[in-house]
């Protein structure tokens, strides 16, 4: 691909066709970053997602804090401020990511989900199908920022379709006064359990090992399920893992003798972890690497081995296990190195902004 070609016009040509130089797929923070960068410098982009902006944040518990503190996943050079300084919640950076989008015009084409990439002389033709039915998208360059955390992790057992099986957790309040049972014993299960108890929930837990993992817990978090599990206050069954789900109950089995035990549960929660879909990347031609089937690409420019497709964000991990190493904190330099190669430079890309935190971080 000529880096250095003339851009193509960003206008459209009829309702359903448009030509552009860049398209970027998925208005998550890192795909928001890149279309204000994209736009000071004068570059012609469209940006798509499936969902809404922030769309992986957006399924998030109410109020879920994260994990990172506010200047680490702030983006664009726009300070995020919450009104006591503390974490933000989930509702903070949405309202941030609508603000961004807001202060540099930024239109997002939401709920267009990308269906077909073809490869063409001069770049890529893209469909897209959003709820009017089908557009094209003519482009030079596409960057996939589509995050890793597409959908739960299956169980593989029977009854984990039941309608009360569920893979993410909705708003506590619905939980009130019901048997709740959690599998899974990093961050995210942990947190359930937490407020759902809080919520008045009759919460139990199922972990596949004898302990709850130290260092797969917010640390904040790791003080009180312990508490709670020591007063049985919160009932845990460590070394168990789900075998079968029927609408009464769970039957979980020991991983050391193989005895079993029947849980009761009104609703079961799945937060055994999230995985990448890997549709867009087999479309594109995109090769991809071990166990996680993260994409290969070249770390000075993030462009994959399809010349004209670059990877950024969380997308370039494929599926994290367990210990989540990229995060949005650690991917800022992306924007750069895409930036730079888009238009025919070499990246002055900064020191990394937080190097003290390029090691491994529990999910958020």
């Amino acid at each position: 691909m000529n880096h250095e070609s003339t851009p193509l016009p960003s206008l459209p040509l009829t309702a359903d066709h448009c030509v552009t130089r860049v398209l970027i797929v998925g208005a998550g923070p890192i795909g928001m970053e890149l279309a204000v960068a994209l736009k000071r410098r004068a570059i012609p982009f469209e940006i798509v997602d499936a969902g809404t902006i922030g769309q992986t944040i957006r399924w998030w518990a109410p109020q879920t804090r994260w994990f990172s503190s506010n200047e680490r996943i702030a983006i664009a050079g726009v300070p995020l401020l919450t009104i006591d300084q503390s974490k933000a919640t989930r509702e903070d950076y949405l309202t941030y990511l609508r603000g961004i989008a807001s202060q540099f015009d930024i239109r997002v084409r939401s709920f267009e989900p990308v269906v077909d990439i073809k490869h063409r002389d001069a770049g890529f033709t893209v469909k897209t199908t959003p709820t009017s039915g089908a557009n094209t998208i003519d482009c030079q360059a596409i960057v996939l920022a589509s995050g890793g955390t597409d959908f739960p992790r299956r169980l593989q057992v029977p009854g984990e379709d039941l309608p009360h099986v569920d893979g993410y957790l909705r708003e506590p309040h619905r939980y009130f006064g019901r048997r709740v049972l959690i599998l899974g014993g990093r961050n995210s299960a942990v947190e359930a359990a937490l407020r759902l108890h809080h919520a008045g929930a009759q919460v139990s837990l199922s972990y596949r090992g004898p302990e709850l993992p130290a260092d797969g817990i917010k640390y904040w978090l790791l003080p009180e399920i312990r508490g709670l599990c020591e007063a049985g206050r919160i009932t845990a069954y460590l070394g168990t893992r789900a075998i079968e789900i029927t609408q009464q109950q769970v039957t979980l089995q020991s991983t050391t003798n193989h005895d079993t035990i029947e849980v009761p549960a009104d609703d079961v929660l799945s937060l055994i972890g999230y995985e990448q879909s890997k549709t867009l990347f087999e479309r594109a031609g995109v090769e991809r690497l071990d166990t996680s089937q993260r994409p290969r690409f070249d770390s000075a420019t993030m462009e994959t081995n399809v010349a004209g497709i670059y990877v950024a964000g969380t997308a370039v991990a494929g599926t994290q296990n367990s210990r989540y190493k990229i995060f949005l904190e650690n991917c800022h330099e992306h924007i750069d190195k895409i930036v730079a190669h888009l238009s025919g430079e070499t990246a002055q890309v900064a020191p990394a902004r937080f190097e003290q935190q390029i090691t491994a971080q529990p999910e958020s």
